[in-house]
């Protein structure tokens, strides 16, 4: 997995999503099947993940429930994320934006139907985001180290910088219950071996 994709999946995931990276879309050629692109992200969140984690002995014990307000995400409705991830500017590969690339991503994935996916496509081309029928929205997301103008994008974008920063503050908000953890998530693992690393060279003095 690309590290910055690996980032993002972290991420999405410590603000109550689940998610699928690379995925391939697929398209029926002259010549049999190939993958026509693959998604950098895809990303599903029901309103109100991350309320509890269920504890032993307990009912449960409360967690973080708030999300990141750079995601810019409808907390009351079920958010649906496809996602972009560039090490450099924040764009949308034309494939990304191609219209029978969302359509099978979308039909595939269940969040609407042919009879809805056309004009779902058309919102998401023209302004980033869709709100479906069934309650739901889909939007589209780039992340990268650099933001272009919004004027000069039609979809949210959100800074890598702001991705690493959120997910430092998260690990020394809970360091008290994830440093007991073992987690083998590529990036959040290797955040966490970096925040070890740092408290315990605050402890043995060699900060300085």
């Amino acid at each position: 997995m690309d590290n910055a994709v690996s980032l993002v999946q972290a991420y999405l995931q410590v603000n109550g999503y689940f998610t699928v990276t690379e995925y391939p879309i697929l398209e029926v050629t002259r010549h049999g099947i190939s993958t026509a692109t693959d998604l950098d992200v895809l990303a599903f969140r029901f309103p109100g993940a991350g309320r509890l984690v269920p504890g032993r002995g307990v009912q449960g014990v409360r967690w973080k429930t708030e999300v990141d307000p750079a995601l810019g995400c409808p907390l009351d409705q079920v958010d649906m994320v496809v996602g972009e991830v560039k090490e450099g500017k924040a764009v949308v590969n034309p494939a990304a934006r191609d219209r029978r690339v969302l359509q099978a991503a979308l039909v595939r994935f269940g969040c609407c139907g042919p009879g809805h996916v056309s004009k779902a496509v058309d919102d998401l081309q023209q302004q980033g985001w869709s709100d479906m029928p069934n309650g739901h929205r889909i939007r589209v997301l780039a992340f990268g180290s650099q933001l272009i103008p919004e004027s000069q994008r039609h979809y949210h974008a959100i800074a890598l910088g702001q991705v690493v920063s959120y997910l430092q503050s998260y690990l020394d908000e809970h360091w008290d219950t994830l440093r007991h953890a073992e987690f083998k998530h590529p990036a959040f693992g290797f955040l966490m071996a970096l925040e070890k690393a740092r408290r315990g060279a605050i402890t043995a003095g060699l900060d300085k």
